[in-house]
């Protein structure tokens, strides 16, 4: 589902890299959790999955969609298969918590008809469809937060990526919120958080991969608890064969 062979990014004027040769693999229907310090690869990663960066090397699948063959003027349609939640919501100030969702699919092309059946049913899992008509300015932010969650996946992605979806909301909020990002991997949807929040992480005891320095230096498949000093992982030897054409077919076609 997500496949990073050996992905290595620096940024222009920087020293050291922010990804450092790392691989990962993502099962369907994960719930992982990334960690990591501020400035240890996270946000950078996540931007690889996006297509935000591309890296100076290595191979990125995603869905069985390799980037490397993503051409740039097909790159809305490639995201438009993925779910995004940031901290900061991202809603249209002017629409309606109805029309912020609907946005999203009128962007995605559907139908006017597909629209009004779709919306209800969104705003009923996320628990705002008697907030549909009201602004963002008139929400909390937990409710702000369940809004952007709903745009994220009314076009039912198989890939939900939320970056800090919890950092500004306060503790009874933030449990709700990561109770609704379950709620979504229990209907069979991917799910990758990058978070702070220690206590999160270890409540829920999923999959937990930390990076420290641009490396994955600890990846707990189960059970996993928050934890951010480990030695760093040697994914595989030089004359191993790399894990891209180990763990899946890909496909080379255009989106």
């Amino acid at each position: 589902m997500i496949l990073l062979d050996q992905v290595s990014k620096t940024y222009r004027g920087d020293t050291y890299p922010a990804l450092d040769h790392v691989s990962l693999h993502i099962e369907p229907n994960e719930f992982v959790f990334l960690v990591g310090q501020s400035g240890a690869g996270k946000s950078t990663l996540m931007k690889m999955i996006t297509k935000e960066e591309i890296p100076d090397s290595g191979k990125i699948i995603i869905g069985g969609i390799d980037l490397d063959y993503v051409k740039k003027r097909y790159i809305p349609h490639y995201r438009r298969r993925l779910g995004v939640v940031y901290q900061d919501f991202k809603l249209l100030p002017s629409r309606t918590v109805y029309e912020n969702v609907a946005f999203a699919l009128e962007i995605a092309g559907m139908s006017n008809r597909e629209i009004d059946k779709t919306v209800p049913k969104v705003l009923e899992l996320v628990g705002l469809l008697d907030a549909a008509k009201k602004f963002p300015r008139e929400l909390s932010g937990g409710m702000a937060q369940r809004v952007s969650i709903a745009r994220s996946v009314a076009r039912q992605p198989k890939i939900l990526i939320a970056d800090e979806p919890t950092g500004n909301l306060d503790k009874i909020t933030r449990g709700e919120i990561i109770d609704l990002l379950q709620k979504i991997n229990d209907f069979g949807t991917t799910v990758l958080v990058t978070t702070h929040d220690e206590n999160i992480v270890n409540n829920l005891q999923k999959r937990v991969v930390t990076l420290k320095n641009g490396k994955i230096v600890s990846d707990q498949k189960n059970r996993g608890v928050y934890k951010l000093d480990a030695t760093p992982i040697v994914t595989r030897t030089p004359l191993e064969k790399p894990i891209s054409q180990r763990v899946v077919r890909t496909t080379r076609r255009v989106i």
